[in-house]
């Protein structure tokens, strides 16, 4: 996608090394940062320098690739890719890019095996721009279909960052809303602040708005409000794993937007491609979900008046936060799912239909 008209993938090799876009310095600071061992990878992972599903999955790939170059033995491989798996529980593509890794490269002799790990992780990361301009082009019929039907933009809202920065390109929720602007159907996008980390206040919005397309960021809570009032015509988001029967895992705060817009009869869609979508799983309270630190509730860092980045502390000293970063949406909830393959509806024979499994 483009950066003030720069095409940029947020993920790339460079020299033997990988070369990310930080996005915890985002939306103040735009800074590339390179990985050069396992330890870097699995870093970036853990603290959320990358962060999105197919993204982690890619980091995790050229996790790999460093780690094969520095020592490519059987134990020392299945050790790297442990080491990477443990860093975050709930994006099913990090398992399955380790698990692809591992089977591509330990059926070699040792001294192939780096060479072959740089090959694959950069074959992971063109699948994953393919899929997700597959899903842009399915999902962007959705669009047109709403837009030939009534006056003015088509809102849609988004919720956490499912773009182009939570992939190695185009996104996932928003790979249709790049497809419409590109297909010229008038939109404009509504975009949740998503605490804590504030995703979508600091991602969503600032690649948008590199990219030129309409938007508003909105407290989370308004969402509801906008649906009552007729301003949403439909919602896409992503997701860091959906099970077998359908039911989406995505950034907490998804659920109460799905019931919002059940109640609305606003249609509410997931974009999923498949190795985000874990067929070894029945079902949604199955999956696990991360609880990470206190102090991203309890602090919120932005920019003050004189420019600098700053850490603020919101809540009373010695009062106890709880974090869990995802949620499950019941499939019952969902209008459909937009996969690289199609659409089809949150079901297990959907997804079924359209994978064969």
């Amino acid at each position: 996608m483009n950066i003030d008209g720069k095409p940029t993938r947020t993920i790339r090799p460079v020299e033997r090394a990988v070369e990310i876009i930080d996005q915890t310095r985002l939306p103040h600071e735009f800074i590339l940062r390179r990985l050069i061992n396992l330890e870097d990878a699995a870093e970036a992972i853990r603290v959320m320098r990358v962060r999105g599903a197919p993204l982690i999955g890619a980091t995790a790939a050229y996790g790999m690739a460093l780690a094969a170059g520095h020592d490519a033995g059987d134990e020392a491989l299945h050790a790297a890719g442990d080491a990477l798996i443990a860093t975050r529980p709930t994006a099913v593509n990090l398992q399955w890019a380790v698990r692809r890794m591992l089977e591509r490269v330990l059926p070699l002799p040792p001294e192939q095996r780096a060479a072959a790990a740089w090959d694959e992780a950069a074959a992971i990361c063109e699948e994953d721009v393919a899929q997700n301009q597959a899903i842009g082009r399915h999902g962007a019929e959705l669009i047109a279909s709403i837009a030939a039907r009534k006056p003015g933009p088509v809102n849609l809202l988004t919720h956490c960052n499912a773009g182009w920065l939570a992939t190695v390109d185009w996104g996932t929720a928003l790979a249709p809303v790049y497809a419409a602007v590109e297909a010229g159907i008038p939109l404009h996008v509504w975009v949740d602040e998503t605490r804590p980390r504030n995703q979508g206040a600091s991602l969503t919005a600032w690649e948008l708005a590199k990219h030129g397309v309409p938007h508003t960021v909105i407290a989370d809570n308004a969402g509801g409000h906008l649906m009552q009032h007729g301003r949403v015509d439909l919602c896409i988001v992503g997701t860091d794993r959906t099970a077998a029967n359908g039911d989406v895992c995505n950034k907490i705060g998804t659920y109460l937007k799905a019931l919002a817009a059940h109640d609305n009869g606003v249609p509410f869609y997931v974009a999923a491609p498949g190795p985000s979508i874990d067929f070894n799983l029945c079902c949604g309270p199955d999956i696990p979900i991360e609880e990470r630190g206190a102090e991203e509730v309890t602090h919120l860092s932005g920019m003050d008046a004189t420019g600098r980045v700053v850490e603020v502390r919101l809540t009373p000293e010695g009062s106890p936060a709880a974090n869990p970063a995802f949620d499950v949406t019941p499939a019952r909830l969902v209008t459909g799912i937009i996969t690289e393959r199609g659409l089809c509806p949150a079901s297990r024979a959907g997804l079924a239909g359209l994978f064969h499994v």
